[in-house]
């Protein structure tokens, strides 16, 4: 596996030809909630409006934040997020954060090691799940004949974690962590198959019941998608709370041609931006795709 082998394994899920960039989400109270991704996940503000707000870290955007008078919130079946994956750069990084969140006393939602990672979950205060992560090296995961990857839930040592965390003061989320997955509520997986395997162009790395992961160039996944919570959910409406959209970077222009030509030739609409190219999924879920 010498693409793997050779990768720095701190940026592999970036490295890949295609990486999720940054996510958007609508919530009721904006004031609330960026406070929440600032104090307890470290993130700082870019930018800041009435109406919204930029964080990210070291200048880099990853979330935004926005909020309208129409606003409505989402109910627990509806399309749309399972979680956003912040991936920290190191295990270390991941430690520090969970000692950060103990001493906090956030509740956590769950821990669990998925053999190619380890994660701990959460929700911030509207619900919208989260997910802290740092990925094994990428030269430790077991890879299948067929290019997928071995995955599993098991559970995570949280108290060796958190004792294997640095004893000093936390200082925020570390520059350079990212957006390593996002991980959605569809209405249909046969649906999602073919909108992000066969139009998208990504490859199904694992199958869950009820759920598919999908990546780019041997990545675990950098979309997941599943119908545990949301089976048979319509597309969304833009007042809804929780995700609005979300932008997929491709770091080489000729997939990003490869599947402009594929959304082309089946008619799926698409519209231009400064960001990149606008389209929906079949949930009504925006995606940006940008170069």
């Amino acid at each position: 596996m010498t693409d793997v082998a050779a990768a720095r394994d701190d940026s592999f899920a970036l490295t890949r030809p295609v990486h999720v960039g940054r996510t958007h989400l609508v919530v009721t109270d904006l004031a609330t909630v960026s406070d929440f991704y600032q104090t307890i996940l470290g993130l700082s503000v870019i930018e800041k409006s009435a109406s919204g707000v930029v964080l990210g870290v070291a200048g880099k955007p990853l979330l935004t934040l926005t909020t309208r008078g129409d606003v409505a919130r989402a109910p627990r079946n509806a399309a749309g997020l399972f979680h956003t994956a912040f991936l920290m750069p190191s295990r270390q990084e991941l430690a520090h954060w969970l000692a950060h969140s103990a001493h906090r006393h956030i509740r956590l939602d769950g821990a669990s090691d998925h053999l190619v990672s380890e994660a701990i979950y959460l929700s911030d205060p509207e619900g919208n799940g989260i997910e802290i992560y740092a990925d094994r090296k990428p030269g430790e995961w077991t890879y299948n004949s067929d290019g997928t990857v071995q995955m599993a839930t098991e559970r995570l040592d949280l108290q060796a974690l958190y004792d294997s965390a640095p004893k000093t003061e936390w200082g925020g989320m570390a520059p350079d962590a990212a957006i390593g997955h996002m991980h959605l509520q569809v209405g249909n997986v046969p649906e999602a198959d073919r909108f992000y395997e066969g139009v998208l162009g990504l490859k199904k790395m694992a199958s869950y019941p009820g759920a598919s992961f999908f990546a780019s160039g041997d990545y675990h996944h950098h979309i997941a998608a599943n119908v545990w919570n949301s089976r048979n959910a319509g597309a969304r409406s833009d007042a809804m709370t929780g995700l609005s959209d979300y932008a997929l970077n491709f770091n080489d222009k000729a997939s990003l041609d490869k599947v402009l030509a594929t959304l082309e030739s089946l008619e799926i609409p698409v519209t231009r931006t400064a960001e990149g190219h606008s389209l929906r999924d079949p949930w009504g879920i925006g995606i940006t795709l940008a170069a």
